[in-house]
């Protein structure tokens, strides 16, 4: 018996030596570990791409890219993130489970298909606590700055409010200004619903993206443990 192929009670090779087989998990959990390890690499690829979309991003009126071609590369980025990170995580879960002896095609087939499942799973949830873990990070930080410039700031449109508060007349006398704060725009509501569109276009491609990643690990997973099966 090798020692990653799996022998059940009454098999060929193995007589009556051995775990019966409702006994024996159908599930290679250090291969779904080492997809789920592999499939990880789309956290380096979702870096890579916000530093190159950051790149692409100018401070200056008309220089950079647009928004709408800014969109666009991050929805393909995303999509080839999942493609190529989960596919690979699963095609490792695949070729690295053990060998089923004596188990039937469709059942070899549904097996290979949960590894690769599972090992994008295991990748999407590591993959969300680092990302949840780096924005917490980053949030921290900026909480804990010191308040030095926004006491500055506090103090500066204070005088401004105190000064913008009379202004001369013609005749010498003072006349109230208008107030500093001035009434929110007719284009604040506009541009409210432009963020939330944003934000549900960016939900959408990302849940296509994850169905995609889903799918690729599952497939890829059937080609590697086909291939693995082709070996002694």
């Amino acid at each position: 018996m090798v020692a990653n192929e799996a022998w059940y009670a009454g098999e060929s090779g193995v007589g009556a030596v051995g775990p019966a087989r409702g006994n024996v998990s159908a599930v290679s959990w250090a291969a779904v570990l080492a997809g789920a390890a592999a499939a990880a690499l789309s956290l380096i690829l979702l870096l890579l791409g916000v530093g190159l979309g950051l790149s692409a991003v100018s401070p200056w009126g008309g220089d950079g890219s647009n928004a709408g071609a800014l969109g666009m590369a991050s929805v393909v980025w995303l999509a080839f993130t999942q493609l190529a990170a989960s596919g690979l995580g699963g095609y490792l879960a695949g070729r690295l489970r053990v060998r089923w002896r004596d188990t039937d095609v469709d059942e070899v087939h549904f097996r290979d298909t949960a590894h690769g499942l599972l090992s994008w799973a295991v990748a999407t949830l590591f993959t969300a606590a680092a990302l949840t873990a780096s924005v917490g990070a980053i949030a921290g930080i900026g909480v804990k700055a010191p308040g030095v410039a926004a006491t500055a700031a506090n103090a500066v449109a204070a005088a401004a409010n105190t000064t913008a508060g009379t202004a001369p007349s013609a005749n010498g006398g003072a006349v109230a200004a208008p107030s500093a704060l001035a009434a929110p725009s007719a284009s604040a509501p506009a541009l409210s619903q432009d963020a939330i569109d944003a934000a549900r276009k960016t939900a959408l491609w990302m849940f296509v993206s994850l169905l995609i990643g889903a799918f690729t690990a599952s497939w890829l997973a059937t080609i590697g443990g086909r291939q693995r099966d082709r070996f002694e």
